[in-house]
C-alpha cells in the first residue's frame, strides 16, 4: 500500500535550509532519510518544496479565478515537503514517518493514497 508522508516545518526550519553555518547538518540529515528509505526498496517519489514565500493559493469563486500570493493557511508549520512510500501497512508507514527530520521540530503527517482513477 502506498502512504504519502508529509514533512510540516517551522519558519527556522525553513531559514535552514539557507543558513550556510547549518545547511550541511539540515541537508545531511534529509540526505540521509532519503537514502534510508531508497536502501529499504520503499521509496516510490519525493521532493522538498521551495521556501513558503514562493507559493502562490488559487481559488475558483463564482466562476472567477482568484489568485492569492503565498500559502493557503498562514500557520505556524508549512508543508516543506513529501515522500511516497511503498509500505505493507500504517504501522510501517509511520515508522518511517517516525524517522523523517521533520518529526523533531515539526510535525509529519501520513496518510494512504487513493488508487488513480480509472
Amino acid at each position: 500500500m502506498q502512504y504519502m508522508v508529509l514533512s510540516f516545518e517551522s519558519n527556522e526550519d525553513f531559514a535552514a535550509r539557507t543558513d550556510q553555518k547549518r545547511v550541511a547538518d539540515y541537508i545531511g540529515g534529509w540526505r540521509a532519510y532519503t537514502e534510508a528509505l531508497q536502501k529499504a526498496g520503499i521509496l516510490v517519489a519525493g521532493a522538498g518544496l521551495e521556501l513558503v514565500h514562493t507559493a502562490t493559493t488559487v481559488r475558483l469563486r463564482d466562476g472567477k479565478r482568484q489568485v492569492q500570493d503565498g500559502p493557503f493557511a498562514d500557520t505556524k508549520e508549512q508543508l516543506g515537503g513529501y515522500y511516497i512510500v511503498d509500505v505493507p501497512n500504517l504501522d510501517q508507514a509511520l515508522e518511517w514517518a517516525a524517522r523523517c527530520p521533520a518529526a523533531v521540530n515539526g510535525s509529519v503527517e501520513v496518510r494512504p493514497l487513493i488508487p488513480p482513477f480509472r
